[in-house]
């Protein structure tokens, strides 16, 4: 190239043009602050007010309450918001509660004014606020799930009022202002979408209620939890005879069935006689939640920013790209397009790679749903093994209250970092796979790696053939079958092959590590967000933070909401309050013929009854591990009489023995006395 070309001079002239180069810049949109009609500073002032009004309503409403029912009698406290072990309660409020509060907590990580009662923090007390705001926000929308505990009209309306005062406030706040100046000019917007739609589920839910309530087609009982028939069917369901099995074939399922079992396994399809716990609930509405509050930040935090490079492009970018020694084309039109094909292709791959993610994740979720049910289920049966692969004790302690506490809060925080890491390795997989795969094969250029790979395919052949040799001589030459048998065959030829091809396995099983680490950090980025599941191998799971919380909190669930232990206390109930109203009658009418029949009729119990009555008490027992600590002879047992909360069977038959020994010692010795008194 000579030095009279115009291209050349440009090229050895770049730095004094880059000194003196003034870009033309495309428009861009400034967003000035805007200030809602609604004042956000008041309205906070204003609904604080009004909630501690309600609260103290409430606890006025409470206290008198449980003066006419009697203090045992009475409803929960309300100190208490809802009661998370109660699997018949209406979860719609609570998860409806639980959303709204992680969308203000979304938007108090980013906001630049944590508090609204604080409009210019200063930069030293800033993150006091912040901490002081993770209190706030909780304490504001608390009466709004309190006026759900009381299960009363009172209750109700004062609900009803609350969350059309929030709901009403925020669309008016989105409506005056749509845009604003922080990171896009609609994600203020964009990210109070779900906080609205909670808002308005409370708006429409706490009316419908209080409809209910007049209709009396509502129970407004606190304690209808053991009232419910929930359980009784559920208790129905496991001790129905199963119907007689239908002879299936021992044939290997076709593809498409297998197809169809592994899509349904990913599917949570809702059943009677099972409901979710209120904590699996709330987490699953906020897991989702979550995908969507990262994903949105995701976007709008990328996405315009490349789309205003994109625009900007000139032909300067020539000159640019010339003084890094990068010469696209001598054609500056033509670099232009290059360049702005390629930005366009980083923001189809960044969103791409974050579609994919939010797909994957929420296919987790799905997943997760079913084995929780699965898991649930088992445990219900006393398939301890089954779920946590050894034997663990089901109860309550001190680990698996806090892992129970903090369940929710952890899955919705795994699901938002596993999402932010599965769009950053899926992003950098697909521009690998576009810069230096496929656009190097439309234009025919930049084909770096397929000169490296043709270069060395020497290498490659060896390893393929070597593998390839391995396979084919174990099926035809090292395996024999004889009478429906498999055993090894020509050994000597198996032990100089094995031999000669040592140094090749060593170089394949180098590649082997490295798809092995590929596989395991694939398969540990795209389960980051599931607690159900450890990333662990089985015999390290208490190693795995995550595991090991979800296993702490099925410890909680089962022993405290236990289907058939529940079902057995409201039945215990019901028979108290019946036999208590017939004895009353009785005692009145016959108290002079139950007192003189008393004896005949406890000589008259049968055995069946008794026979019945103890298997029942052991049924109990089997499937509620945490019971055997209420009875009577429990402290006279030895810890080591107990494994899993149940008896152990050698130290049964080790007790049954000495106590047969004792007493064949004590017959040994009256037959030894026995001539002395003759």
């Amino acid at each position: 190239m000579s030095s009279n070309d115009p291209i050349s001079k440009d090229y050895y002239d770049y730095s004094a043009w880059y000194e003196n180069l003034e870009p033309t810049k495309p428009p861009v949109e400034v967003i000035l602050p805007c200030d809602p009609t609604a004042d956000d500073r008041l309205y906070h002032i204003c609904i604080s007010a009004i909630s501690i009004v309600v609260m103290l309503v409430l606890a006025a409403f409470t206290k008198r309450k449980r003066l006419c029912q009697g203090f045992l009698k009475g409803v929960p406290g309300l100190l208490s918001p809802v009661n998370f072990l109660d699997h018949t309660q209406h979860k719609g409020l609570a998860v409806a509660v639980f959303g709204v509060l992680f969308c203000k907590l979304c938007v108090i990580v980013l906001a630049p004014i944590p508090l609204p009662f604080v409009q210019n923090p200063e930069s030293d007390y800033k993150e006091y606020w912040k901490i002081l705001s993770l209190f706030y926000y909780p304490a504001l929308y608390y009466p709004l799930l309190a006026c759900g505990t009381l299960h009363s009209q009172v209750g109700y309306v004062l609900g009803s009022l609350l969350s059309w005062t929030h709901f009403g406030v925020l669309v008016w706040q989105k409506v005056d202002c749509p845009k604003t100046p922080q990171i896009y000019k609609y994600y203020s917007l964009l990210t109070s979408l779900p906080q609205i739609a909670c808002l308005a589920f409370l708006s429409f839910q706490y009316p419908l209620l209080l409809f209910k309530g007049l209709k009396g087609t509502v129970k407004t009982n606190a304690s209808e939890d053991l009232d419910s028939s929930y359980y009784r069917d559920y208790v129905k369901k496991i001790l129905k005879k199963p119907s007689k099995p239908s002879t299936t074939s021992t044939a290997k399922p076709k593809l498409s069935e297998r197809i169809y079992d592994a899509v349904k396994s990913y599917i949570y399809t809702p059943e009677e006689v099972f409901r979710f716990p209120l904590k699996l609930a709330i987490s699953a509405v906020v897991a989702f939640i979550a995908v969507y509050q990262v994903a949105l930040l995701l976007i709008v935090g990328l996405v315009p920013t490349l789309q205003i490079v994109r625009a900007g492009v000139t032909e300067e970018i020539a000159f640019l790209l010339a003084g890094f020694k990068i010469m696209l084309s001598e054609d500056r039109a033509e670099v232009v397009r290059i360049v702005v094909h390629y930005i366009w292709s980083t923001e189809v791959c960044y969103i791409s790679a974050t579609i994919l993610s939010c797909l994957v994740t929420l296919l987790m979720l799905m997943r997760s749903l079913v084995l929780h049910r699965a898991n649930l289920r088992g445990l219900y049966r006393g398939d301890i093994y089954n779920v946590y692969n050894r034997q663990r004790s089901v109860r309550p302690s001190r680990p698996a209250l806090v892992c129970w506490m903090g369940f929710t809060s952890y899955q919705a925080a795994l699901v938002c970092l596993g999402l932010v890491i599965q769009t950053l390795v899926f992003f950098i997989c697909l521009m690998f796979a576009v810069f230096l795969v496929i656009i190097p094969i439309l234009y025919g250029r930049n084909l770096i790696i397929f000169h490296i790979i043709g270069n060395m395919w020497p290498f490659w052949l060896t390893l393929f053939l070597a593998v390839l040799i391995q396979h084919i001589t174990a099926k035809f030459a090292f395996i024999k079958k004889d009478a429906g048998t498999r055993d090894l065959d020509n050994r000597s030829a198996l032990f100089l092959l094995t031999y000669f091809l040592f140094p090749v396995n060593v170089l394949v099983g180098v590649l082997l590590g490295v798809w092995r680490m590929v596989i395991t950090a694939l398969f540990n980025i795209i389960h980051l967000g599931r607690l159900d599941i450890s990333l662990l191998n089985r015999g390290a799971e208490a190693f795995d933070p995550g595991y090991r919380c979800y296993a702490h909190y099925l410890k909680i669930e089962v022993s405290q909401s236990h289907p058939v232990m529940k079902a057995f206390c409201g039945m215990l109930l019901q028979t108290a309050s019946q036999e208590g109203g017939a004895g009353q009658k009785m005692r009145d009418v016959e108290e002079g013929i139950q007192l003189v029949a008393q004896e005949k009729k406890q000589n008259k119990v049968s055995n069946t009854r008794r026979a019945q009555a103890r298997w029942l008490l052991l049924f109990t027992l089997v499937n509620n591990p945490s019971l055997v600590g209420s009875r009577k002879h429990f402290q006279r047992q030895s810890s080591e009489s107990f494994l899993n909360g149940t008896l152990n069977r050698t130290t049964k038959e080790s007790s049954r023995r000495d106590a047969s020994q004792k007493d064949e010692g004590k017959e040994a010795g009256k037959e030894a006395d026995a001539p002395a008194t003759n």
